[in-house]
């Protein structure tokens, strides 16, 4: 089966961004990825800027590019909506996410959970988009245990998922125990390793803190040890990062979504080093 890999993006605010934005997209895309993401907002804030940046990547790159789409305080008329927005536009893609509900809104609509906005999805448009949905190797934050949280998610799958991409991760080993969890459930889409880079590690560990993504401890302690060093940090987690989607190949992971930060590097690099040493996949 041949591997693929994919960039996400998320919407920016100033003009200049924008164009880093339609540049890194540019660039990205002589590695040939299967396709570009682009975050929504919590509770659809930025869907107009969500979807000027879903258009404007597609066709300034020529990639597929997909949609995240959240359905927490939305209603069915809403996303049908949008829905048909993108299906005017070509755009064949969805991530299918539930969301986080706006501050201060106390009801979550029509929509409680991601697995009814995949239903609604296949109801409303068939099979005309590609839904991905999200998965969690180390659980999601709000799950009360990894079985409601693998429950949770082979809920997404039977409502029609096509393949999921994960939280990131720096532990190999909890993707490679999840995926093996997953086929026991019965679950048979792509799961894909989602990737993030380490630049900052002031800002990763704050929002990985947040999000429940676990930084192993010896990691913690190396890349705390390059504080004052950002040059040496860089060389130390490109080199971990690549190495860590060279043994995610080796057992046998389906591609590999990158969260570009909207940048061209390090992901360019990590991605050019792991396609090149396995060639006979990303054909």
């Amino acid at each position: 089966m041949t591997k693929h890999v994919s960039f996400e993006f998320f919407p920016a605010k100033t003009d200049q961004g924008k164009a880093n934005i339609l540049s890194a997209s540019e660039a990205l895309a002589t590695l040939k990825p299967e396709f570009f993401s682009v975050t929504f907002g919590a509770g659809g804030s930025d869907q107009q800027t969500t979807f000027d940046t879903v258009l404007g990547v597609q066709q300034a790159s020529g990639i597929p590019t997909a949609s995240h789409l959240t359905c927490v305080g939305s209603s069915r008329e809403r996303i049908g909506t949008i829905l048909d927005n993108y299906k005017a536009n070509n755009i064949t893609r969805l991530v299918a996410l539930r969301g986080d509900l706006p501050m201060g809104m106390e009801d979550p609509g029509e929509f409680h959970y991601a697995n009814e906005l995949v239903e609604f999805i296949r109801e409303h448009s068939g099979d005309y988009f590609h839904i991905e949905v999200a998965a969690y190797p180390e659980k999601h934050p709000q799950s009360i245990d990894h079985k409601q949280d693998l429950d949770n998610f082979v809920k997404k799958v039977k409502a029609g998922a096509d393949s999921a991409i994960t939280q990131y991760f720096y532990n190999p080993d909890g993707y490679s125990y999840f995926v093996d969890e997953c086929a026991k459930a019965g679950v048979d889409i792509p799961i894909i390793p989602g990737i993030m880079p380490i630049g900052n590690f002031e800002s990763l560990s704050r929002f990985s803190d947040a999000c429940g993504a676990e930084i192993p401890r010896w990691l913690r302690i190396r890349l705390e040890t390059y504080e004052n060093d950002p040059e040496s940090l860089r060389a130390f987690a490109d080199d971990y990062i690549t190495q860590m989607c060279m043994t995610l190949m080796e057992r046998g992971a389906p591609g590999l979504h990158f969260y570009s930060m909207n940048k061209v590097e390090p992901n360019m690099q990590i991605c050019k080093a792991v396609m090149g040493s396995f060639p006979q996949d990303f054909t």
